[in-house]
C-alpha cells in the first residue's frame, strides 16, 4: 500500500552523491531499477534523473518493518529512503558515477507501487520503437533519453543567455495565423466564431518577425514552435522547434557572425566542443558541383568530377544524349573498390534509380591497369584512359558515372557518395564539420505548377548585381540567402529580406502573383512597408536537429519528449482521433466519406 511523504523532504538526487558525502544522513527518492535479495541483505538500485545509487538494507540497521518493505520492492516502485552515505563495500563500481559509495538504509517508504513494465527501463534499449513510443512516459525514464532532454534544456538556456547578451529581445509571435500557402502545406484550424474560415498554424514566424523589424524592435529572437503538414523523415516532425532571429540594419555577414558565435557557445557549453571561427563558406554552385548537395557532408572526400568534356564525342549514347539535351556527365571515384562484387554494384544501380537515375555506369581499374566496365565496348582505349585520368583513377579504383540533367546527376551522385561513405566506414562520427552555403538560386522552376517558385520564401532579397535579371533571366538570379550545415544536415538557414516595395512587388510578379493576389495574401506586410521599413535579415536554426546531431542520435524522436511517428500520429495518445459530432456541428463542418 502506498505511503505518504509527510515528514520527509528529499535532500538530494541519487546521482548527486559522492565520496564527499560519506557519513551524512540523506533522504533520496526515486524509482527502483532493480532489487536483489541476498538473504539477510537486500541491494536496491535507486534511479532518478541524476543517476543510479545503490541502497543497502540490513535488518539490524533498518529494523524488521523496513526490511519487510524492502523485500516487497519491485522494478519501478517509487520509494523514499533515509540512510547514511557510506563507502561502498566490495570495491567501487566504475560503471556508476556514484560507484564509490552506497546508502545504508534506516527507513524506507513505498510511495507508489508499479505493475511490471512492458519493457526494461534501460539504456540503449533494444525494444522496438513502436512499443516504446506507445509507453513514452516509461521510455522517458531511460537514462539516455533523460540525458538528451536535460542537454536540450541546457542548450535552450545557453541560447537565451547568449541572445540576451547580444541585445536580442525574446518576443512571442501568434500560433493562430492567416494561411499563406507559399511553401509547405499548412495545418488548418477551423474557426467556430467565423464559420467557413480557418486559421493556419505557423510554418515559421517569418512575417511577424519582419513586422517586428518594421516596428523598431531591432533585434528579435524566439524559441518558436512551428508546424508543417509534410511527409516525415528521421529529422522531421509535423511540429518542431526552431531558434528564430531577426536583425535590423544588417547584411549577410552580420547574421552569420552572431549565429556562428551562438553555435560556438552552445557547442562548448553543451558537449565541450571547441568550434573554430569563422566557419568555412561555400557557394551553392560550388557545393552542387563538388558534392551534389546543398547540404554537403564534408567529413569525407569522394567529390563529384565533371567529365562532360572528356565524354563529349564518345560512342556511348547514354553520355552523348545527356550532353545533347543540356545535361552533364559526372562521376565519383570510390578508392580501392575495383573488386566490389557485381551484386553490390547492381544494388547501387537500384539505389541510384531511387534518386531519378535511369542507370549507373561503372568502370573498375584492375590491379594490372586494365579496365572492367559496363560501357567499355562503346569507347576507344584512348577515351577510356582519358576518362580514368580525368577522374584521378588509379589501379584498384571503382569509378561510378551518372549522365542526365544536372539536377538529377547531382541528386544521384550526392546521395550515392553518402551511401558509400557510410557503408565503407569512411565517415568519422566524432567530427563536427560546420559549413555555410551561400548564394542560393533565388528561384527554381516547378514543373508541377509550371511557374517559378521561391527556393526559400518570397521575401528573400536577390543579390544586388542580379536584380536586372529578374526581367530577363529569373532562373539565374542568386539570393542573399545562407544555410548553415552540420555533417551533411541542414541545421538552419536564412536570408537578407526584401525591404523595398518595388522589389517585393517584382518578386511576386515573377512568382506569378497578380498585385491583387499578393495583397490578398500578404497585404498586412506590404502595407507595413509603406511606413518606413529598415533593411533587415534573419535566420532560423532547427533546435531538434541541432540537439540530435550534438548527441549523435539517429532520429530527432530521441530528443523530443513526445514525438510523432512517420504518419504524423502519436502512438501514446492515439492523436489524431475522431471527435464528437457536436464539435463538428459547432464548427459547421461535415465530413466527406472517402472510398476505402
Amino acid at each position: 500500500m502506498a505511503e505518504s511523504m509527510k515528514g520527509l523532504k528529499r535532500t538530494c538526487r541519487c546521482g548527486e552523491l559522492s565520496a564527499a558525502n560519506i557519513g551524512q544522513t540523506v533522504t533520496v527518492m526515486g524509482w527502483v531499477q532493480k532489487q536483489r535479495n541476498k538473504g539477510g541483505i537486500i541491494f536496491v538500485d535507486l534511479r532518478d534523473r541524476a543517476g543510479i545509487l545503490q541502497v543497502i538494507f540490513e535488518e539490524s540497521e533498518c529494523g524488521s518493518e523496513n526490511f519487510a518493505k524492502a523485500e516487497k520492492l519491485r522494478s519501478e516502485f517509487v520509494v523514499a529512503v533515509v540512510g547514511i552515505v557510506a563507502k561502498r563495500e566490495g570495491g567501487a563500481n566504475e560503471n556508476l558515477a556514484t560507484g564509490e559509495i552506497e546508502v545504508r538504509a534506516g527507513q524506507v517508504r513505498i510511495l507508489s507501487e508499479a505493475e511490471t513494465p512492458p519493457f526494461p527501463i534501460e539504456e540503449d534499449s533494444k525494444t522496438k520503437e513502436e512499443l516504446r513510443l506507445k509507453y513514452r512516459y516509461l521510455d522517458l525514464r531511460r537514462p539516455d533519453l533523460q540525458r538528451n532532454l536535460i542537454l536540450r534544456s541546457k542548450i535552450t538556456t545557453t541560447i537565451r543567455s547568449f541572445m540576451s547578451g547580444e541585445g536580442f529581445l525574446e518576443i512571442e509571435t501568434p500560433i493562430l495565423n492567416k494561411s499563406t500557402p507559399e511553401g509547405a502545406r499548412d495545418y488548418l484550424v477551423p474557426s467556430r466564431i467565423h464559420p467557413g474560415c480557418f486559421y493556419a498554424l505557423p510554418q515559421s514566424p517569418q512575417i511577424f518577425k519582419q513586422l517586428l523589424m518594421c516596428s523598431g524592435y531591432d533585434r528579435y529572437f524566439q524559441i518558436a514552435k512551428c508546424f508543417r503538414d509534410e511527409d516525415l523523415r528521421a529529422d522531421r516532425q509535423p511540429e518542431f522547434t526552431q531558434v528564430d532571429l531577426e536583425m535590423s540594419f544588417v547584411d549577410v555577414d552580420d547574421v552569420i557572425d552572431v549565429t556562428e558565435r551562438m553555435v560556438q557557445r552552445v557547442c562548448k557549453d553543451a558537449i565541450g566542443l571547441d568550434v573554430e571561427l569563422p566557419l568555412k563558406r561555400m557557394t551553392w554552385q560550388e557545393a552542387m558541383n563538388r558534392f551534389g548537395s546543398d547540404k554537403p557532408d564534408t567529413r569525407f572526400g569522394m567529390e563529384l568530377v565533371d567529365v562532360s568534356t572528356v565524354a563529349a564525342g564518345c560512342g556511348f549514347g547514354v553520355f552523348t544524349s545527356a550532353l545533347e539535351n543540356g545535361g552533364s556527365v559526372r562521376g565519383i571515384n570510390v578508392k580501392g573498390q575495383a573488386g566490389m562484387p557485381r551484386k553490390r554494384i547492381d544494388a547501387l544501380v537500384e539505389f541510384a534509380k531511387g534518386y531519378g537515375a535511369k542507370g549507373l555506369a561503372y568502370l573498375a581499374v584492375q590491379p594490372d591497369g586494365s579496365f572492367k566496365s559496363s560501357f567499355a565496348k562503346f569507347m576507344t582505349p584512348e577515351q577510356l584512359t582519358a576518362l580514368v585520368e580525368a577522374m584521378g583513377g588509379e589501379a584498384g579504383d571503382l569509378l561510378l558515372f551518372a549522365a542526365d540533367k544536372n539536377k538529377i546527376v547531382w541528386n544521384v551522385l550526392g546521395a550515392l557518395r553518402c551511401e558509400l561513405a557510410e557503408s565503407l566506414g569512411l565517415v568519422d562520427h566524432n567530427r563536427f564539420n560546420f559549413l555555410w552555403i551561400t548564394e542560393f538560386p533565388l528561384l527554381e522552376w516547378s514543373e508541377e505548377e509550371n511557374r517559378f517558385v521561391a527556393m526559400h520564401h518570397p521575401f528573400t532579397m536577390p543579390m544586388e548585381e542580379d536584380l536586372e535579371l529578374l526581367d530577363t533571366d529569373p532562373g539565374s538570379v542568386r539570393a542573399k540567402a545562407y544555410d548553415i550545415v552540420l555533417n551533411g544536415v541542414e541545421l538552419g538557414g536564412g536570408s537578407v529580406r526584401i525591404f523595398q516595395n518595388h522589389v517585393q512587388e517584382k518578386m511576386f510578379e515573377v512568382l506569378g502573383f497578380t498585385k491583387e493576389q499578393a495583397y490578398d495574401r500578404f497585404g498586412f506586410l506590404l502595407n507595413a512597408f509603406k511606413y518606413g521599413v529598415p533593411p533587415h535579415a534573419g535566420l532560423a536554426i532547427g533546435l531538434d536537429r541541432f540537439v540530435m546531431l550534438l548527441v549523435k542520435a539517429e532520429s530527432i524522436r530521441e530528443v523530443i519528449a513526445f514525438p510523432k511517428v512517420k504518419d504524423a500520429s502519436c502512438l501514446m495518445t492515439n492523436a489524431p482521433d475522431v471527435v464528437e459530432q457536436i464539435q463538428l456541428d459547432e464548427l459547421g463542418l461535415a465530413l466527406k466519406k472517402t472510398e476505402s
